[in-house]
């Protein structure tokens, strides 16, 4: 058993992957272990702003500067459903702490302090997310589909998405347009 843990880690989608839901992606990896991994694309808005979202769930945005803020396509499985990823510890019904910063909650509590201002002060909210069977994110790396790098909260939180996967790319000290489809050795 490998004991390769991408917790905390981007993903970026390499060239190869031109089309389908992870083309040009970063992936935030929010849990990885023996059993698989669950991680929300980062650098993905729709057209779906705050205030639409919490018009359509009804729950007031107190807010303002929130209203346009755009939601992001987490990933492919349970688009319906809505994952904050925030960087507060306080307890919500339903929290899946990735580290002592960062935590994934699903929850409407959270949604509601959101709206109240009393929720975190990073957050960005996805629709969906992205999920790997055990050993399937392991097997997609060995097939070069993955580079992985150690994530940045200065990257989730202090960037405009389109920023984000250029920004984690200077991280490894690569430039994504110089980026091979192969595999190779010199």
């Amino acid at each position: 058993m490998s004991e390769l843990n991408l917790t905390h880690h981007f993903l970026i989608a390499m060239p190869a992957m031109q089309e389908g839901f992870f083309a040009g992606s970063l992936t935030y990896i929010c849990e990885h272990n023996e059993n698989g991994a669950l991680g929300v694309v980062v650098n993905r808005p729709v057209s779906l702003t705050l205030g639409e979202m919490f018009e359509q769930i009804q729950i007031p945005l107190h807010q303002p500067e929130l209203q346009k803020r755009l939601l992001h396509f987490g990933g492919p499985v349970q688009p319906e459903r809505g994952f904050v990823l925030h960087d507060t510890q306080q307890n919500w019904q339903s929290t899946l702490r990735i580290n002592d910063r960062l935590s994934l909650t699903t929850s409407k509590d959270i949604l509601e302090a959101v709206g109240e201002g009393h929720g975190p002060r990073n957050f960005i909210i996805t629709l969906g997310y992205a999920g790997w069977d055990q050993g399937q994110l392991e097997h997609e790396m060995s097939e070069n589909a993955w580079l992985t790098v150690p994530a940045s909260e200065h990257i989730l939180f202090d960037l405009d998405a389109e920023q984000r996967l250029p920004a984690a790319m200077k991280l490894l000290g690569v430039d994504y347009l110089s980026l091979s489809e192969e595999a190779g050795h010199a």
